[in-house]
């Protein structure tokens, strides 16, 4: 197994100042939304109490952010040890993504100052789907890091702080397969309380399943779109041959996926409303095309082969995750007459810094810790 080391090279490059620009932005719209409260900044209301924030930054952005989870369960739980050179980057991943989704649900809470009232068992509503998401996403957080805290006893050249983490390491690991396995199901639970607002292209019992496949899929999805990326950014080889293998567990996911997507169609009786070509049935369909896509890339072994073939499969299967959970909570979802919404301006400036404030954070790390293997400048 390769040594993981840090890549070095400067800080402030281009790339990085980009991102410190939207991150800026955002931070003064923020200012705004603290001081003037949240309407001043988003276009939510009574009819859609959340919108891109919660949509993106959480149900989305935590998918996106599942790649340390789905290593964890290949490397872990499956026992394939041939995928660990991949564990560390996506769990420096899933650390920024978890860590701004959960900094991005204090940014939408109306009063703010009383989040704390999550933490206290007297004002905790342990029903509540919502409790048991916020919960798990909070704890999770911390187990991330707690996951990455070796790496950064590394950094520090402190071994025997390294040594004292790696033999309680196990139940953290346990810990990081059991919480988002709870929180990815119990997003899509959020949704059937919606009863009748929600589509039935979307509105199922079995919204807990797809969800979780969809975000297993999708964290796998973003391990190799990430590698490619860094390995082209970054100077380094492509990991052609350890993503062609990854690949090949993609797809029976997305088979498995897709027969529970349309034969819970069929059962119901709903696949006629695919054929309204209304607003609902036209992202339905560009929802799955996007999910096909790399079920036909990938069918093909020589494809797997191709880190170009891997990369599009990769972004598509992306962009399907991210659609399917966007139509079911913004555009599958009608609160009734009279309700619309649209993000503002400095919604979307906000995710956009939000964004901007996770690649900044990754860049740092990948320079100066030892994250990624196998490293060789271009």
């Amino acid at each position: 197994m390769s040594e993981s080391k840090a890549l070095g090279g400067k800080i402030i490059t281009k790339p990085f100042l980009v991102c410190a620009v939207f991150a800026a932005v955002a931070g003064v719209l923020l200012i705004k939304r603290f001081i003037l409260g949240i309407g001043a900044v988003t276009n939510l209301s009574d009819g859609y109490p959340w919108g891109i924030w919660i949509a993106y930054d959480v149900v989305v952005g935590t998918a996106f952010a599942c790649g340390g989870y789905s290593m964890a369960l290949l490397v872990y739980i499956f026992n394939k040890g041939e995928y660990h050179p991949l564990v560390k980057p996506a769990l420096l991943a899933s650390m920024f993504g978890y860590t701004l989704a959960g900094v991005s649900i204090f940014f939408d809470v109306g009063r703010y100052w009383q989040a704390y009232n999550l933490f206290l068992p007297g004002f905790s509503n342990i029903n509540s789907i919502m409790f048991e998401v916020a919960f798990c996403i909070t704890l999770y957080i911390f187990v991330l890091w707690t996951e990455f805290s070796p790496t950064l006893a590394v950094w520090l050249e402190a071994r025997g702080l390294k040594k004292s983490l790696d033999r309680i390491m196990f139940f953290f690991i346990a810990l990081g397969v059991l919480l988002p396995t709870m929180h990815q199901s119990s997003l899509g639970t959020l949704m059937i309380i919606s009863g009748i607002k929600l589509s039935p292209l979307w509105q199922t019992g079995a919204l807990p399943l797809l969800f979780l496949i969809s975000a297993v899929s999708m964290g796998f999805a973003m391990v190799i779109f990430e590698s490619i990326v860094s390995s082209i950014g970054l100077g380094r080889e492509i990991e052609t041959p350890l993503l062609s293998k990854l690949a090949g567990v993609i797809s029976p996911l997305l088979g498995l996926y897709l027969l529970v997507r349309v034969g819970d169609l069929a059962v119901r009786g709903k696949i006629g409303l695919i054929f309204a070509f209304d607003l609902k049935a036209v992202m339905f369909l560009i929802e799955n095309i996007l999910y096909i896509i790399p079920v036909v890339i990938l069918a093909s072994p020589a494809n797997r082969k191709k880190s170009k073939q891997l990369f599009i499969a990769a972004v598509s299967l992306l962009f399907a995750g991210a659609l399917y959970r966007f139509n079911a909570f913004l555009i599958g979802f009608d609160p009734g007459a009279g309700w619309q919404y649209f993000p503002s301006f400095s919604e979307l400036m906000i995710t956009f810094g939000l964004i901007a404030t996770e690649i900044m954070g990754y860049l740092v790390f990948v320079k100066k810790m030892p994250v990624l293997h196998n490293i060789k400048h271009a």
